[in-house]
């Protein structure tokens, strides 16, 4: 059921487009730790240690111009996982671990929110810090290119979330007034910086965590996309 955080309102009559992050709101990331089983006896830290450096990669990438594209933030962060944990893996094993990245699960709401979305008139799109090749293999795999207006990737500006210029970029390619897009992720950081630039923030919380005490909340905190084809009145 979706939620409105008490001091914080979504407002459906504002929303013309709907943008979704793609990796843990599309996407199940979690599923990686399975690639991690076969070859690391204790895959659970390596994993977590690899998700967090690949986003800690992607933030200070912003504030010091150090722009790779995604793929390969995320090769350096698993390199660094398996390092700090002691697990020495060749090249090769490193990169079929890295490439299940083409091949993650897509959650079981996914393909029929955004299905009754596309139906009701909302143009939806995915913007994610994932580069276009990482984009275009999670759309063919999720099997919901039929439903996106487009995919739009911070490689085209160079810049990873929460900067505001992301954003602001997403709202020009989608040719919608910033104020008029609900995005939606899964992403405690997402929520804040498409809240900052302008964007209504939905919160995907598939897992009941609790939310940051660390800045503003989300406008709308959904556990499901049905919870927010329902808020928008569908």
């Amino acid at each position: 059921m979706a939620r409105v955080p008490s001091g914080m309102s979504f407002d459906p009559e504002r929303v013309t487009t709907v943008t979704f992050d793609s990796y843990s709101t599309l996407v199940d990331v979690d599923a990686a730790e399975v690639a991690l089983k076969e070859r690391v006896d204790d895959p659970e830290p390596v994993s977590k240690l690899w998700r967090a450096r690949s986003l800690e990669y992607t933030f200070v990438a912003n504030q010091i111009d150090a722009y790779q594209p995604f793929y390969e933030m995320n090769r350096d962060a698993l390199q660094y996982a398996l390092d700090a944990h002691g697990v020495d893996l060749s090249t090769e094993e490193r990169d079929e671990i890295l490439a299940v990245y083409h091949e993650l699960d897509v959650f079981d709401d996914v393909r029929e929110g955004i299905e009754r979305l596309r139906n009701g008139g909302f143009d939806p799109y995915v913007v994610s810090n994932g580069n276009p090749e990482m984009l275009d293999s999670m759309v063919e795999h999720a099997e919901i290119g039929d439903l996106l207006a487009d995919t739009i990737s911070a490689d085209e500006i160079r810049t990873f979330k929460p900067a505001a210029d992301l954003y602001r970029h997403a709202a020009a390619r989608t040719g919608t007034p910033i104020d008029e897009i609900a995005h939606v992720t899964a992403g405690w950081f997402d929520v804040m910086g498409a809240a900052h630039a302008g964007m209504q923030s939905v919160w995907v919380d598939r897992k009941g965590s609790p939310w940051e005490p660390f800045g503003g909340e989300p406008d709308l905190v959904i556990e499901r996309f049905d919870d927010l084809v329902e808020a928008l009145g569908l």
